[in-house]
């Protein structure tokens, strides 16, 4: 998957996908017809569209995802990192700290996360 970024009106989409799958196309037709006041042609034509980006699939008009939101977020975040700090965590930390001052249990949780992935170095 290139495209790691979702406009509001996608992401509005894929949060229902994500909330309902596996659906049939015709109740995600009908389920963005009443959250989204879309017509058919809207629903089919971004669902295509995020198909070909590979995070939903429609097989059998049976709608279901190849990733979970989590792991999207986890990607958007991934790529976020990569072009905006060079792919240095600390870098982004140091950035995001700047601004916001951590708390004991955010510092706990961060230091829980670092143990668990230091490996056998």
């Amino acid at each position: 998957m290139e495209d790691y970024k979702l406009g509001v009106m996608e992401t509005r989409f894929a949060e229902l996908i994500w909330d309902n799958a596996p659906i049939s196309s015709g109740e995600l037709v009908k389920l963005c017809e009443k959250e989204l006041d879309w017509k058919k042609s809207t629903t089919y034509t971004m669902l295509r569209r995020l198909c070909d980006r590979g995070i939903f699939q429609n097989s059998d008009s049976t709608v279901s995802s190849l990733m979970t939101k989590q792991e999207f977020a986890a990607l958007q975040s991934e790529k976020f990192v990569e072009e905006t700090f060079d792919g240095s965590l600390p870098q982004f930390l140091a950035a995001f700290t700047m601004r916001k001052k951590l708390s004991e249990k955010e510092i706990g949780e961060l230091q829980s996360l670092i143990d668990r992935n230091r490996g056998d170095t």
